[in-house]
């Protein structure tokens, strides 16, 4: 019987990853942000998927994805969010994932096996990969299903990927600088007008030590 590789943080983190670069091509099918033509069909965790197949954009997803995968190595990030903006750069959607109760990980121990204590003290098996693909199946599966529960978007929309940092958490800097300071909230006050949010849970995930939260934050106009 095979056995799953060694469970270490920095393999967690890429579990993750990958997960979430699948989401975002997800999210953007789903949402029409670009036209469905410019998707193609493949499947990961058996189930189903659209991957953008313009360069450009599998280049930017990747770029942003390596620079999120940095900063959860260093056990610095609460949240990581999918940003949907407006053609006038309002934004109108968040796509929440919660992974503040991921481990808190020294960095000399990034490439040390992950090992789990009972009540008692004794060792608590690592779950094996499998169990966590079950979990971003499911997961995927609401994704691929938001757009029936979300109102239509207006035409011209764009997205970015943003993250909120721990509160000791120290900014990202480095040149080129991947990241802006300062994630714009949904909720925004402007004269007698403002903003609320309608929140739709998609799934809580509990697979070992990934354990992550994901919901989507829409925007709606109220007088």
């Amino acid at each position: 019987m095979a056995h799953d590789p060694l469970l270490t943080y920095r393999t967690l983190v890429t579990h993750f990853t990958d997960f979430l670069t699948v989401a975002i091509h997800t999210i953007l099918h789903e949402r029409n942000i670009y036209p469905r033509t410019s998707f193609l069909s493949a499947r990961k965790y058996n189930y189903a998927v659209r991957q953008s197949r313009h360069p450009k954009v599998c280049e930017w997803i990747n770029d942003a994805i390596a620079a999120v995968e940095t900063e959860l190595l260093k056990s610095a990030v609460d949240r990581v969010a999918v940003v949907i903006y407006t053609k006038d750069l309002k934004p109108t959607e968040r796509y929440m994932f919660d992974v503040s109760r991921f481990p808190a990980v020294d960095p000399t121990d990034l490439d040390t096996r992950l090992e789990r204590r009972g009540e008692n003290g004794d060792p608590v098996p690592i779950v094996p990969l499998a169990d966590m693909d079950e979990q971003f199946r499911a997961t995927m599966g609401k994704l691929t299903g938001c757009r029936g529960v979300l109102k239509p978007l207006p035409e011209g929309c764009t997205f970015t990927v943003a993250i909120e940092l721990k509160s000791e958490g120290q900014p990202p800097v480095g040149h080129p600088q991947p990241w802006m300071p300062v994630q714009p909230e949904l909720s925004e006050t402007s004269g007698e007008k403002h903003t609320r949010n309608t929140v739709h849970p998609v799934r809580a995930v509990a697979a070992g030590e990934l354990v992550f939260e994901s919901w989507i934050e829409q925007a709606v106009d109220a007088t």
